[in-house]
């Protein structure tokens, strides 16, 4: 194409001297000098229109280039954005809820298909026989812990005589039996030098004061145990025991709290055991000071639970760490704690942070059905039974629970 342009403007310029020459009368070397410069003014002119025209193509290149670049720029910044989105995401737990949704879907489809298939094993058999088979006999009552054999004046008088002393038993993981944490267990001491056991003068009904004096103790007695293990570099872990005598107490409730605000910094460690029930029965005042209680660092561990059928998110929201069942019970019955398969449910809870912690463990056997069953954390006779606290953690002898409060305040 350039090339008949070319052709074209020397055709012009020999036009243009042939006119010179002809109609102008030029001479033939003023129409050689016409035709020369017309051809290469033409040229001239040509090669600056095809440079404009280069020029304005390779801007427009330029700026296609620059808007291709600026949205390469975009992308690799969402790109950025959504690889630092996914680097803070925490892919091992979602990983581990995932895999308790699959195996709580695999129980729940294996129990359907047992439901159907014994619908259907009914549906075949005679109706007097399907009818016998469909009454269930009723769950036994409940079994009522026995009343404390130690009259309740009784242990007011020890109590004022300074006889209330604190063991520890120990919580360990599984299978290594690794310490996890410690149960401030109290105990009273007889005139006759003997030891007795909670249940032996814990009362059941009345006897509040009791109760909160033995509570307060038991509190003062844990931050002196944690600051002192805190110090040495080995902090410890301690259930500390706790009943709605104290929740329903103004004085003692305002003195838990002011004990947690001054102890912050050892308040993660530690964890107030109270039953299931008293748990269920708080008030909305009560509820009230449990919730400052977590928000100033304590947890919760439910005790003597006789179901596991509670909504698990909501306890792990209100401080709950870890739900106490009898092992024994439910190994034999599990069927009675949950609808579950009992591989399942330690799996089930812990994904809410919530750990199952079976006590009472009896022999060794209950440890590997306990394992098989994925329970890490146990306690019981023959893990460990109750001892003295180490001497270099003990703090001073146990005071009137007055003088207790006055001194922690």
């Amino acid at each position: 194409m350039q090339a008949l342009v070319y052709t074209f403007i020397a055709l012009a310029a020999i036009g243009a001297g042939a006119t010179a020459y002809f109609a102008l009368v030029f001479t033939p070397a003023d129409a050689i000098m016409v035709t020369v410069v017309f051809g290469c003014v033409c040229v001239v002119l040509m090669e600056r229109i095809l440079r404009q025209r280069a020029e304005n193509r390779l801007e427009k290149a330029i700026e296609d280039l620059s808007r291709l670049l600026a949205t390469d720029a975009q992308a690799g910044a969402v790109l950025g954005q959504r690889i630092n989105a996914l680097a803070d995401q925490n892919a091992g737990q979602r990983l581990d809820g995932v895999e308790a949704d699959i195996s709580v879907l695999g129980t729940v489809i294996r129990q359907v298909a047992e439901a159907v298939a014994d619908i259907e094993v009914r549906a075949s058999q005679p109706q007097s026989q399907a009818r016998d088979r469909m009454i269930t006999p009723a769950p036994p009552p409940p079994v009522r812990e026995p009343e404390p054999i130690i009259p309740l004046e009784t242990v007011r008088q020890a109590l004022a005589e300074n006889r209330l002393l604190f063991h520890i038993q120990p919580i360990v993981t599984l299978p290594q039996r690794r310490p996890h944490g410690y149960d401030l267990v109290p105990r009273l001491m007889l005139e006759d030098g003997d030891l007795a056991d909670a249940p032996d003068f814990l009362p059941r009904q009345g006897g509040d004061d009791v109760r909160r004096h033995i509570e307060g103790v038991a509190l003062v007695e844990a931050i002196t145990i944690s600051r002192r293990a805190r110090t040495a570099g080995q902090p410890v872990t301690l259930y500390i025991p706790l009943s709605r005598a104290t929740f329903g107490d103004t004085t003692a409730a305002e003195q838990l709290l002011a004990s947690l605000e001054a102890n912050r910094a050892i308040a993660p460690f530690m964890i107030f055991a109270i039953s299931d029930t008293d748990w269920q029965d708080l008030t909305t005042a009560e509820r009230a000071i449990a919730d400052a209680m977590a928000k100033k660092g304590a947890g919760f561990s439910l005790t003597h639970m006789g179901s596991l059928r509670v909504d698990v998110a909501e306890l792990a929201g209100q401080g709950v760490r870890s739900l106490r069942i009898d092992a024994g019970h439910f190994i034999e019955s599990p069927q009675i704690y949950t609808d579950f398969h009992a591989s399942d449910i330690a799996n089930y809870v812990a994904r809410f942070e919530v750990s199952l912690l079976a006590t009472g463990i009896s022999s060794e056997r209950e440890i590997v059905e306990l394992l098989d069953n994925g329970i890490r954390l146990v306690q019981g006779p023959h893990i460990a039974a109750p001892g003295p606290v180490r001497p270099d953690l003990v703090g001073e002898p146990t005071r009137p629970i007055a003088q207790l409060r006055r001194a922690e305040i």
